[in-house]
């Protein structure tokens, strides 16, 4: 789990001394330590969250607000979704893309109303947030939130557990914001998350983060859960994770996420293009690609992990894992990675390399395990 990529000295989270208490076992990643597991362990963790709630410790990643009347207008200037027209109230998955149609990072977006809320991921933070300023500082005001936390609860009973706190979130659906009052400060939260299952995740003051997860926790429904049981709940749910299911060097396309590039924003919409590799995106959606991302579920007991090699029945490589591991809703190995597109077929077998040997893999349709957003 490890994106360390420095010497810096490890940061550490308003609720490392909560991790720590809880018997965390903490670990380096993205330059916070950060727990990737309680003493309950990965299997546990995951299952109480598809069960029951889980609480994660999001604190890592980077919270921003871009004020102002062109704040909107401007941030699609950097990413290929409709913005301009996302309800107040509402959130939307977005990507920043670079000049040859990569993908720089994957965020989120809420509007505000008078502003919009922007949430970015740990390891891309600073590019991120240098990337905004450089950019929309001429039309908005590009304004870093260093003393929020982030917290997730992820689960069936989270909707329950919440509306317990501020009864008024019963009533949001999957991608709504809203600002409500927890443990005595106004908190941003978005019914919304990274496991597949329903839930929120809450931006509160730092200085309120451990009273908050306290509050949560003391909830029976309610359980720690570290980075190992986040990766492997996203896993099944089918989600990327960026620096390894999305990179500089494969647009979105490739990366089976068009349904994230809103129809203003595509050839024949109201705001074609206008942002960054706009051209190489939008030919990618009318030429097709030649290659694509896809869910593996290999045949074998044996886990595949990222990078192993992706074969096909004549041993040709035609591919590669970019995430990988055990998926224990589904008892067995899940994988994703990228093959030929001819190969992309759910259904298709083909072969992932583990230890010189090949392990039969199928292509197969993700989510590994059936979303349940509340949708109302």
């Amino acid at each position: 789990m490890s994106d360390n990529h420095s010497d810096a000295p490890l940061l550490r989270t308003p609720l490392y001394d909560l991790h720590v208490s809880l018997g965390a076992k903490m670990v380096p990643f993205a330059g916070y330590e950060m727990p990737v597991q309680y003493p309950t362990g990965i299997i546990k963790e995951h299952t109480h969250t598809r069960t029951q709630a889980g609480l994660f410790d999001v604190s890592h990643m980077g919270q921003v607000f871009l004020v102002g009347p062109e704040a909107a207008a401007a941030l699609e200037t950097l990413v290929p979704v409709d913005i301009i027209d996302l309800p107040q109230g509402m959130q939307r998955y977005a990507l920043f893309t670079n000049d040859t149609g990569g993908v720089m990072d994957d965020l989120m977006v809420a509007n505000f109303g008078d502003r919009l809320f922007v949430v970015v991921n740990a390891a891309c933070k600073a590019q991120d947030i240098a990337h905004m300023q450089k950019h929309l500082s001429g039309r908005c005001k590009v304004e870093v939130l260093e003393d929020r936390a982030l917290l997730a609860l992820q689960g069936p009973a989270a909707g329950a557990v919440m509306a317990r706190l501020a009864p008024e979130t019963a009533k949001m659906v999957f991608m709504n914001t809203a600002t409500v009052n927890l443990v005595g400060v106004p908190c941003y939260i978005s019914r919304s998350g990274y496991t597949g299952e329903d839930g929120f995740e809450i931006s509160v003051p730092a200085d309120k983060a451990e009273a908050l997860a306290r509050e949560l926790l003391s909830h029976p429904e309610v359980a720690p859960i570290g980075l190992g049981a986040r990766d492997s709940l996203r896993l099944e749910a089918g989600l990327c994770l960026y620096g390894h299911d999305l990179d500089v060097n494969t647009s979105p396309v490739e990366s089976s996420l068009l349904w994230a590039l809103s129809k203003p924003r595509r050839a024949d919409g109201a705001r074609a293009g206008g942002y960054p590799g706009a051209d190489v995106i939008l030919g990618h959606i009318a030429n097709g690609v030649s290659r694509k991302r896809v869910g593996l579920r290999p045949n074998a007991r044996v886990p595949v992990r990222e990078g192993a090699e992706i074969v096909d029945a004549d041993g040709r490589k035609v591919g590669v894992v970019t995430s990988g591991g055990f998926g224990p809703t589904l008892e067995a190995p899940v994988a994703m990675g990228y093959v030929e597109t001819a190969l992309a077929k759910v259904g298709t077998q083909l072969s992932a390399m583990v230890r010189g040997k090949p392990v039969p893999v199928e292509v197969a349709s993700t989510p590994f395990v059936p979303q349940r957003y509340y949708r109302g």
